[in-house]
């Protein structure tokens, strides 16, 4: 059973930087440019995965366990490798998602290899390479363990019905953290954000697709179906809270510092950060507003040409069975793909890996998850007109 991880305060999503800053990949990518654009028939390559047991996963830092007396190593897939006899080649390159586009793009789109056999990318960014038909269909039936326990709010994604192309690895939620003790009262509504003894000590998120839904979600919008409107209102409201100065700064994920420090009191803010904080802090507060907040994954894929497809199939498969999941679950502390890894946390005998299982920001409760949506991706005719506009409100 695992133990919770101390060796480090610093969560996967505190290394990000904030997006926005490579608009160019970004338009490309949502532009669906004629040219990039793969067919289905032309997505595959030999599959080696028989005859040569290894692959190739790209993956973001400090997003999978490590063990505390040694960080270079990772029991969960040491465990599959030992299992399978498939050897992995393990690689910490993304922290941007904008950045790794540009990294792989030029392969996609010109019809060769990555030497990736699994990238893990943000929802947002996974509808783009769906709709440039970059990434190849798994096939479920090397995947039974996915089939029978992904949490059923994620499995149909508006870009990717059904998850034909993408499984999440980690999810999260978009909502508010406050200080309670200094803002002394309790934050329900996004509309909170705007009183007036918050002047000046609110931040919000700095990307476009980071920043809107929650927002949406305040002015009542079901954010399944949103429209151009609806993005707009958002906007004319955040510039009038710019101008009124209400609204501090717009961050990417230094809000942590901020929070921490007491310069901020209210801000936008990923759930799994804040579990983080609130180890130092149990003043720190995460709310899902009664409006509801924004649930977001970041999703498994294989890549166009990957020559390892099935054994990254296998690897998908054997980190959805509900103890790996939770011995993942106990390390990164964001939401748990696998609902069935409560029960494993549960019965450590550790306490404070069994309290991880009571959690609602890795387990969320029956309500809390119907407070909970997964936003329709903006579209490649929207992205362009929409970028534009909110980073010249954000600044960027």
């Amino acid at each position: 059973m695992p133990q919770t991880s101390r060796t480090s305060s610093l969560s996967r999503r505190s290394l990000l930087r904030a997006l926005g800053g490579t608009a160019a990949l970004g338009a490309l990518a949502g532009c669906g440019v004629p040219a990039a654009y793969v067919r289905p028939g032309d997505r595959a390559a030999a599959d080696l995965s028989v005859s040569d047991k290894r692959l190739t996963w790209a993956n973001w830092p400090l997003y999978i366990d490590t063990d505390d007396k040694d960080t270079t190593r990772r029991p969960t897939l040491e465990a599959f490798e030992k299992r399978s006899g498939i050897s992995v080649d393990y690689v910490e390159e993304i922290n941007d998602n904008d950045e790794f586009f540009g990294k792989i793009s030029p392969s996609l789109m010109n019809h060769q290899q990555t030497g990736r056999d699994l990238i893990v990318i943000s929802d947002w960014m996974c509808a783009r390479f769906v709709r440039l038909g970059w990434v190849q269909e798994m096939d479920r039936a090397r995947q039974p363990n996915v089939a029978r326990y992904l949490d059923p709010l994620l499995r149909s994604p508006a870009f990717d019905p059904g998850r034909r192309f993408s499984v999440p690895w980690q999810s999260g939620i978009t909502g508010i953290a406050y200080n309670r003790r200094r803002v002394g009262r309790e934050i329900k509504h996004v509309s909170d954000l705007w009183a007036r003894d918050l002047k000046g000590r609110v931040t919000l998120l700095s990307g476009l697709d980071e920043a809107f839904a929650l927002l949406m979600q305040g002015n009542g919008v079901d954010i399944t179906q949103w429209t151009a409107d609806d993005f707009h209102r958002v906007c004319d409201q955040v510039e009038k809270h710019v101008r009124s100065g209400q609204i501090r700064r717009f961050t990417g994920n230094d809000y942590i510092k901020d929070l921490s420090s007491g310069d901020v009191l209210a801000c936008q803010a990923y759930s799994g950060d804040v579990i983080q904080l609130q180890a130092d802090d149990p003043d720190i507060h995460f709310v899902v507003p009664e409006e509801g907040a924004e649930l977001w994954a970041e999703s498994l894929m294989i890549p166009n040409l990957a020559s390892h497809k099935a054994n990254a199939e296998r690897l998908i498969n054997y980190y959805y069975e509900p103890a790996v999941a939770a011995e993942l679950a106990a390390w990164v502390n964001y939401v748990c793909p696998v609902p069935a890894a409560q029960d494993i946390l549960a019965s450590s005998k550790d306490e404070d890996t069994a309290a991880l299982a009571e959690d609602p920001l890795i387990f969320p409760d029956t309500s809390m998850r119907k407070r909970l949506t997964i936003a329709r991706d903006i579209t490649s005719t929207e992205r362009v007109e929409f970028a534009k506009r909110w980073n010249a409100i954000v600044g960027l």
